[in-house]
């Protein structure tokens, strides 16, 4: 029996929950971090707010703005902020960035509520803003949720005025109504995707006339209200962005408090991750390089996008200020795409394949490929990336899995993986088990934060 034994645990693989892997130095340790992180959460909501809040740890962290054309030495700590919604930073490393570059990249932004460009109404003496979703979401969910109103409004003088509107305690909120299940007898026969059509994600805002007002009253109200603080009027609303994201904290989930739910996880969670270890990264052998970018959940597309330009620059001028060839950096560059994968939930087990999901409290998710049906859209990562991935995982103690989004055909999605691959740089995506992702209240294991922050520190660090 002793030799059976022997044998299996030699030949089988058999992965354990992390509580049971780490002592309690590390629990500790990983119960920290994630004070932090939560922190992190509350005052990023929306990509530019991400942006500010990762510039703010960056400079406490002794990282100062990148200038073009100036002469860069190893340890050197830059960054450079991409039109506000995405930032590059990099810590110079010993060898000649004609070795490759190690890099960290997750996007902040996540679904949510945009405003239209002429968004408040009224109607029957109630006033509204009509909005647009962005991104991947499922619209019952936001409706009768408590929501705040974040961004910038760009005014013709060239003044950009922010805007946060519910942040605060005493600030009030704003919601989405629901028809009453008195009378909604025949919207509980639709399909979850039709019960909710787009054009019905009306955000109430007001209900109380102007004073000595006939027309347009509770419109004007609210028109009053803005203007008092911010000095805008109903024109400035054209050039805004503003959005309407849920109006919750970050917090601790379970008895155990073994878990953290809040909005936007997908995917600060891995953009903490991935900024957080390289502000802890000292002198790195290869430069190590942290990408924030925006609009992963629409695509990458646009000047703030993964498929921009933006980072192709940084890197440019990186490897001029260094004598460094960009295409020989990038063919000899390794890349962790943080992003999230789905986390096994057995309430939902037919949409799951068991075997190859990720589970909680597991550690980072290594996912191949990502996609659709025939792995439509992924990088695709290969053999000998994902074998270096697993040595330099287990050489550094970060307990991880691998993942699939699901079963094949049921959906699928996509990361920032591909369009690094695009550039001839090996690309692996590793990130946080989720639960309901895209939901206005997502959930993720504490444990998978930090093994997430482990796998980018060890990213950064390597040899």
């Amino acid at each position: 029996m002793a030799e059976n034994k022997s044998m299996a645990q030699e030949l089988l693989y058999a992965p354990q929950n992390g509580h049971v892997r780490i002592d309690t130095a590390e629990e500790a340790a990983c119960a920290q971090y994630c004070e932090g992180y939560k922190r992190f959460l509350d005052e990023g909501k929306t990509e530019r707010e991400c942006v500010d809040a990762a510039v703010a740890l960056a400079e406490a962290a002794g990282f100062r703005p990148y200038e073009r054309g100036e002469k860069l030495q190893p340890g050197d700590r830059i960054y450079c902020v991409n039109r506000s919604k995405a930032v590059f930073l990099a810590v110079i490393g010993k060898e000649s960035l004609n070795s490759g570059v190690q890099i960290g990249g997750a996007h902040i932004d996540s679904p949510r509520l945009d405003l239209k460009p002429m968004p408040l109404y009224e109607d029957s003496e109630l006033a509204y803003l009509k909005t647009h979703y962005y991104g991947g979401l499922r619209k019952y969910q936001w409706v009768a949720v408590p929501l705040e109103l974040h961004g910038v409004v760009a005014l013709k003088n060239g003044e950009v005025v922010s805007l946060r509107i519910g942040c605060e305690e005493g600030e009030p909120r704003l919601v989405i109504e629901d028809l009453l299940p008195h009378l909604g007898a025949e919207q509980s026969k639709k399909p979850l995707g039709e019960a909710i059509p787009a054009e019905t994600l009306n955000i109430l805002v007001g209900s109380q006339p102007l004073e000595g007002e006939e027309k347009d009253a509770v419109k004007l109200r609210i028109l009053t209200i803005l203007h008092e603080k911010y000095g805008i009027v109903e024109e400035d609303l054209i050039s805004a962005e503003l959005c309407a994201v849920p109006a919750y904290r970050a917090m601790d989930i379970g008895l155990d408090r073994s878990m953290i739910g809040a909005y936007g996880q997908d995917d600060r969670v891995c953009a903490y991750a991935a900024l957080r270890a390289l502000l802890d990264t000292v002198s790195p052998q290869k430069t190590a390089v942290c990408l924030l970018v925006d609009k992963e959940e629409i695509g990458s597309v646009g000047v703030s996008g993964m498929q921009s330009a933006a980072f192709d620059t940084f890197m440019a001028d990186l490897c001029a200020s260094c004598g460094a060839d960009r295409a020989v950096c990038y063919a000899h560059s390794l890349c962790l795409s943080a992003d999230v994968t789905a986390a096994y939930d057995p309430n939902f087990a037919e949409a799951y394949e068991k075997r190859n999901s990720a589970r909680l409290n597991y550690g980072v998710g290594l996912c191949k490929y990502t996609g659709a049906r025939g792995k439509s859209e992924a990088s695709d990562a290969s053999a000998e990336v994902v074998a270096r991935v697993r040595r330099m995982l287990d050489d550094n103690n970060v307990l991880w899995q691998m993942a699939e989004l699901g079963k094949v055909d049921y959906g699928g999605g996509g990361t920032i993986a591909q369009y690094m691959a695009n550039r001839n740089i090996d690309t692996l995506d590793a990130g946080v088990p989720v639960l309901a992702m895209h939901a206005p209240f997502e959930t993720v294991s504490k444990l998978d934060c930090y093994m997430t922050y482990k796998a980018m520190r060890a990213l950064y660090e390597e040899a």
